[in-house]
């Protein structure tokens, strides 16, 4: 979801492999060594960076909750109380950019958030309420008729459906990242009008 355009920084590097390695090979069964290597220094030299493993792991999952909240939030503030239908269309892209650009953390949020220390595991867990309740929102501002549970159920729903991207094959089997997700884009929009219906 990084909208930045210049160099990512030793810590974003260092970060981006972690995921990487974390989701081929779990968490586990990864080294600091590993890590180190993936990004030029020493294993040794990460914790100039990070306190350990644990602190990638968190900052990780963390990390991506608070830009999933940031991005929609951002969003809504563009639209500045526009098409509701156009907001909608604008969170869907934002994830499905998330979905087919981060596929490492997700794999990671999947196998390893219960490692998690409790009191990050709950923040990841606030954000991500706070990401599906502008969802819901702005859903029923698009289906008046749908109600708070079932529009909960549906974001839900659809972030599922989003989110299998790991699980579509290796990158180079699928149809290009356009075409992918204007297929997702499709599916998403489908299943919030069946949910509508």
């Amino acid at each position: 979801m990084a909208t930045r355009t210049d160099a990512p920084t030793r810590r974003e590097q260092i970060l981006k492999e972690a995921a990487r390695l974390f989701a081929e090979r779990g968490f586990h069964g990864v080294g600091v060594d590993e890590i180190g290597a993936a990004v030029g220094i020493s294993g040794p030299g990460l914790y100039r960076h990070f306190a350990g493993k644990d602190a990638m792991l968190a900052e990780l999952l963390v990390g991506i909750s608070g830009q999933l909240l940031t991005g929609g939030k951002r969003r809504v503030a563009e639209s500045d109380g526009g098409d509701p239908e156009v907001l909608l269309d604008s969170l869907i892209e934002g994830h499905i950019d998330f979905a087919l650009d981060d596929r490492p953390l997700i794999t990671l949020h999947d196998r390893e958030l219960d490692r998690l220390r409790d009191s990050d595991r709950k923040l990841v867990r606030q954000l991500q309420r706070q990401y599906v309740e502008l969802w819901v929102e702005i859903l029923r501002e698009v289906y008046p008729g749908l109600t708070e549970p079932a529009a909960r159920s549906a974001v839900h729903s659809v972030f599922g459906l989003l989110n299998s991207t790991p699980h579509l094959g290796r990158p180079g089997s699928l149809p290009g990242r356009g075409a992918t997700a204007e297929l997702l884009h499709r599916m998403a929009k489908g299943a919030f009008a069946a949910a509508a219906a």
